[in-house]
């Protein structure tokens, strides 16, 4: 068999970036988090499916759509697959990759980390959500109690897919040490300055302040929907926590879900875009908007640490004070530091990070079919 050879990232943690010229590769991702889900973890996988295919190389998911499903309690949108004892396995076999990346700790992730491991196929894993932080927000639990299952779940990974020194710093803190760089980027022909604002702006009372992202409360919505700022407080998106805080903010503005040109009038037309999540590991949503010209106020918590800057944007713990700061940066510098931010660097970065099989690991893999 002529296998191609896949870039293997040295031990630092920003691994060199791989040739978009690399000899066309089989890849498969397993993931939980798929479309019709509208979030960053889905953007960014798919965004990266549609790179790499363009550079040629043979990309298959294993997603929730191939699988009988169950809505996720509280998040009905979200499918939790119901697989068949094996069938991941199966199915990975009959692709027969060169390299598997499992990207969630999901059911699916949870089948493909299962056969991986019995066969001794290595594989990849990325560390997308702040699971002990999120569950512990829904569950009233501390974060501790969930960390052995995020140990446990990446350790046997050759490589973990981290997107921001924080969350490396976070993982090495837990004994996760076999970390490599993959960021984020911006689709700079939707994404600009230049993008015309929404309708529901026009009669709006200034200053506009934005938030973007999913409806739920890990991403503590109501911090900024709070926060005594005068102006008008925009919502776009959706989720489980809607209609709750419609009800108790009736001044701020839900537009709902809105992607493309859409997305990036309500990014471009905002005065301020207020990320208030605290269990983010980067916040696509941030270089979203700047790379449309807007400026960034947050929390100083991973993720904001990792991107602004003092020209971008602001942080603090009071988060008025971080809009008040945020006005003032040059909407300029916003937008040409948004657009540094490159898919094709991420994607680069992402096959960096991948771990070719060898000829012995392939005949192992292919030998499921046998089962």
């Amino acid at each position: 068999m002529n296998r191609p050879t896949l870039i293997r990232p040295d031990d630092g943690f920003h691994a060199p970036l791989a040739p978009a010229s690399l000899a066309p590769a089989s890849i498969a991702v397993v993931t939980d988090a798929w479309h019709p889900q509208t979030n960053g973890v889905v953007r960014t996988l798919s965004t990266t499916c549609e790179v790499l295919r363009g550079w040629g190389h043979a990309v298959t998911v294993i997603s929730p759509e191939g699988y009988p499903s169950i809505p996720a309690p509280t998040y009905p949108e979200i499918r939790l697959a119901l697989t068949a004892p094996g069938a991941v396995g199966r199915q990975l076999a009959r692709i027969a990759p060169e390299a598997v990346h499992i990207a969630t700790e999901g059911p699916l992730g949870f089948a493909a980390r299962r056969y991986c491991v019995r066969r001794k196929v290595p594989f990849t894993t990325a560390y997308h959500t702040q699971f002990p932080d999120y569950l512990a927000r829904r569950t009233g639990l501390p974060a501790s109690v969930f960390w052995p299952y995020i140990r446990w779940f990446h350790r046997p990974a050759q490589r973990i897919m981290v997107a921001t020194e924080t969350i490396r710093a976070q993982l090495r803190e837990q004994g996760l040490t076999r970390l490599t760089h993959w960021s984020r980027g911006v689709d700079l022909a939707c994404f600009s300055p230049s993008a015309p604002p929404p309708p529901e702006y026009a009669g709006a009372t200034g200053p506009i302040l934005l938030y973007v992202g999913r409806v739920a409360v890990e991403k503590n919505i109501e911090a900024f929907l709070a926060c005594p700022y005068p102006g008008t407080k925009v919502v776009v998106g959706d989720g489980p926590a809607r209609a709750g805080l419609e009800a108790k903010f009736p001044d701020a503005l839900f537009l709902g879900k809105k992607s493309g040109a859409e997305l990036a009038g309500c990014y471009a037309g905002a005065d301020v875009f207020v990320f208030p999540s605290r269990t983010d590991t980067f916040g696509l949503v941030m270089i979203e908007a700047l790379a449309c010209g807007t400026p960034v106020a947050a929390f100083p918590v991973a993720g904001p640490v990792d991107i602004l800057t003092d020209r971008v944007g602001a942080m603090s713990e009071d988060l008025a004070r971080a809009i008040d700061a945020a006005r003032y940066c040059d909407r300029a510098a916003c937008a040409a530091y948004g657009a540094s931010f490159s898919w094709e660097a991420a994607t680069r970065q992402f096959l960096a990070g991948l771990v070719a099989l060898e000829e012995d690991e392939a005949v192992s893999l292919a030998a499921a079919l046998a089962y």
